[in-house]
């Protein structure tokens, strides 16, 4: 399931409440900012499972752009945010290293949709991330996190260097950034919304 609902009835409420909860993962190349995006915009102390990188892990991972990086995400990053009342996203940040992709088909498992986050100076690392959602058919927008003097890039030409599908949207953030960050989510869930519509409307047309 995409989402759960819980009723609350007791006496003292006005009215009965039925609470939304999505699914939402957040996808991308290595050190393009996934932890930093689900960690500015949690509103709970977001869960990480972040080790050193090691000498080690320098033989299997490209360190080459994100040099000054110091940890990587080995399981998964958690956070929850409030969207408006009565509808809460639960945040599932996946791990971006080839040898941790295994964990992808668990993680998606009753996804709403998902964010792949894209630094442009590392464009093609975004290019797994992409054909994975893309082949599952789940919703995804392509978040293009704007790190300090990389160069600017438009959301058209972005799609274009990824061969993006008619109607995928591209949106500039910055991952630091709550209201940036909160912005993409929000373009996500009207995304995928307007895609689930689509879908059940082939099923009965």
């Amino acid at each position: 399931m995409a989402y759960e609902r819980s009723e609350s009835t007791g006496a003292g409420d006005d009215a009965d409440t039925s609470a939304l909860a999505l699914k939402i993962l957040v996808a991308g190349g290595f050190g393009v900012g996934k932890t930093t995006l689900v960690g500015a915009v949690s509103e709970i102390r977001p869960l990480r499972t972040e080790e050193r990188l090691s000498r080690a892990g320098e033989l299997v991972d490209d360190t080459g752009g994100v040099n000054q990086k110091t940890t990587t995400t080995v399981a998964m990053d958690f956070g929850r945010i409030t969207i408006r009342s009565g509808l809460s996203l639960y945040l599932f940040g996946t791990p971006g290293q080839d040898r941790f992709w295994f964990l992808w088909d668990e993680l998606s498992q009753g996804a709403l949709g998902a964010v792949v986050l894209a630094d442009t100076r590392r464009l093609e690392d975004c290019f797994p991330a992409v054909d994975y959602f893309e082949h599952r058919k789940i919703p995804f927008v392509v978040a293009v996190n704007c790190f300090t003097g990389a160069r600017t890039y438009g959301a058209h030409d972005v799609s274009r260097a990824l061969d993006l599908d008619r109607g995928t949207p591209v949106v500039l953030c910055d991952a630091r950034d709550r209201d940036s960050g909160k912005e993409v989510l929000i373009r996500l869930v009207e995304h995928a919304g307007r895609m689930h519509t689509a879908r059940l409307l082939d099923t009965v047309g």
